[in-house]
């Protein structure tokens, strides 16, 4: 296990001083929905000097915006997201919204990539139809967790491999704000796990708030020119 830096400020892998101003500034989204499970609704431990908001949240503060709808909630495959957060979410009317789902669909055995593919696509593509840019993610791979016996280690990496390949691919197909944490630099950190195994813990989100302010800020340089 690496070790922890004392502090966000100190972490290479966060956000450093400036760099929100640097990359948002100027930036046009005002209305930012969420979409997901219990990685889009924001679960896991502490840090000590890192920030308590988790990263859906951390992202909406950098970007300062005036209204923001977190619809996420726990143990939702991306079915059941599609079906109870993409009405309520087009009904907010985002000018930015993020989807992140899928990962308790590879979880299990029976996982149907397929279905995962057509939940997504149906709310990316609504909500671009709404006129929402649309952030996508293929998270940090689960199957590294401590907590995952090792028997199920590998079918569960197969699984994640497969959901972020997918993942990738559709984020590329529909012209989506990608996040690609799949292969962060600390994928196999085991220190960036909360205490069940499951979630990523506070320095986890902190980092997966900066890759997020990183990508936004990229698609407004290209904007610009």
């Amino acid at each position: 296990m690496r070790g922890v830096p004392t502090v966000e400020s100190t972490d290479p892998y966060c956000l450093r001083a400036g760099e929100t101003a640097a990359l948002l500034t100027g930036h046009p989204w005002r209305r930012f929905a969420v979409l997901g499970d219990s990685v889009a609704e924001g679960h896991g431990d502490p840090v000590e000097g890192y920030s308590t908001l988790f990263w859906c949240a951390r992202i909406a503060a950098e970007l300062a915006v005036p209204d923001y709808l977190n619809l996420g909630k726990h143990g939702l495959k991306a079915a059941d997201v599609a079906a109870t957060q993409l009405e309520p979410a087009l009904a907010f009317g985002p000018d930015l919204a993020l989807v992140v789902c899928g990962g308790n669909d590879a979880f299990v055995r029976g996982y149907d990539p397929d279905a995962v593919d057509s939940a997504l696509e149906t709310m990316i593509v609504a909500l671009q139809g709404a006129g929402a840019d649309v952030l996508t993610v293929s998270m940090f791979d689960i199957s590294h967790s401590p907590k995952v016996p090792a028997w199920l280690r590998p079918g569960l990496k197969e699984r994640n491999q497969t959901l972020a390949d997918r993942t990738d691919a559709l984020a590329a197909k529909l012209g989506t704000l990608h996040i690609k944490l799949w292969d962060h630099p600390l994928v196999a950190d085991l220190s960036l796990y909360s205490e069940d195994g499951l979630h990523g813990n506070a320095r986890c989100a902190a980092i997966a708030a900066a890759e997020g302010v990183r990508r936004l800020g990229a698609e407004l340089a290209r904007r610009r020119g």
